[in-house]
């Protein structure tokens, strides 16, 4: 059997289109090579695909096909966000277009339609997807309200320029409550409209706005979020919650404060709460279990120990 011409770069190991590859000189003969999958009409993928990847799998379907972005829960996964989505684990690829003209059937792809304003499309590595704050709408009608509370903190987080290269957050109260105003009547807006009633800035991850939730649901409360304490001359603290008139401080510590090096910090950190007279309540991931009850429990417990009582 003869050995086909080698594809070039990059189109030997990612998807591409039928006009990427006349644009680039393949063959009509080379494109009928067994080699090549046809998931769909237009569409071709090289064995030596990494199929691992999503945005490289969907791009094609949004070039394929004219007015066409990623979207609701291929957006979720391509943005990162935090938080639960039912269905980000089925193999199906979300695209979406203007409610204008055809929805994408396609094998594989899940089609949606929509009324697109034209700044809630962008292009994520040259990827057309929706906006952080339209994927965040779109996927409101199948998630929680506590887990959309938990992307929009994400998205409304005032991030570290120095950890991260940015200092502007994804998204303003004022942009999500704008997207909400737009899409009056959108399945799914009554929970949106509420989680972002009850979104804060402030938390740093997403088991800290579950932590958080949990603790204002519990009659605790509200606790300061992340904000610098200082202990002593030179030694500024920023705890993830903290209670400053009990002074009591609540860390919740991930999987990174396993390294060796950071029980080390974690153990200065605890002396310099307690030389302060203050009261660290450390939580890991098995506090969060069964709604968060132990890690409530170690909070309410220690703001009692300081003389907070329930006024109800």
């Amino acid at each position: 059997m003869k050995v086909p011409a080698p594809l070039p770069e990059p189109l030997a190991s990612l998807p591409f289109t039928l006009q990427e590859a006349a644009d680039a000189g393949i063959s009509q003969r080379r494109l009928r090579h067994q080699g090549l999958q046809r998931p769909s009409r237009g569409v071709r993928v090289p064995e030596a695909t990494d199929t691992s990847d999503l945005g490289p799998q969907i791009r094609p379907y949004t070039l394929v096909t004219d007015l066409a972005a990623a979207s609701h829960a291929s957006a979720f996964l391509l943005w990162q966000f935090p938080g639960y989505m039912p269905g980000t684990d089925v193999p199906l690829l979300h695209v979406s277009r203007p409610d204008s003209v055809a929805i994408m059937r396609r094998p594989g792809v899940k089609g949606h339609r929509g009324q697109f304003f034209a700044d809630e499309i962008t292009t994520l590595h040259g990827l057309l997807i929706t906006t952080r704050a339209r994927t965040w709408l779109d996927c409101s009608r199948l998630m929680s309200i506590n887990e959309l509370t938990v992307v929009a903190d994400h998205l409304l987080r005032i991030p570290r320029p120095d950890l991260e290269g940015r200092s502007d957050p994804f998204a303003t109260l004022e942009v999500l409550e704008d997207m909400l105003d737009r899409h009056k009547g959108t399945p799914g807006i009554r929970k949106a409209r509420l989680a972002l009633e009850q979104a804060k800035v402030g938390s740093d991850s997403a088991p800290e706005t579950r932590l958080r939730l949990a603790i204002r649901d519990s009659g605790l409360p509200e606790p300061e979020l992340n904000v610098p304490t200082a202990l002593r001359p030179g030694v500024v603290r920023q705890p993830d919650m903290s209670y400053p008139q009990q002074k009591v401080a609540v860390e919740y510590d991930g999987e990174v404060h396993s390294d060796p090096g950071r029980i080390v910090r974690d153990i200065t950190r605890e002396e310099d709460y307690c030389r302060a007279g203050w009261l660290l309540v450390r939580l890991s991931k098995l506090h969060m279990e069964n709604d968060a009850r132990t890690a409530v429990g170690k909070v309410r417990q220690a703001l009692l120990s300081r003389g907070w009582y329930p006024t109800r």
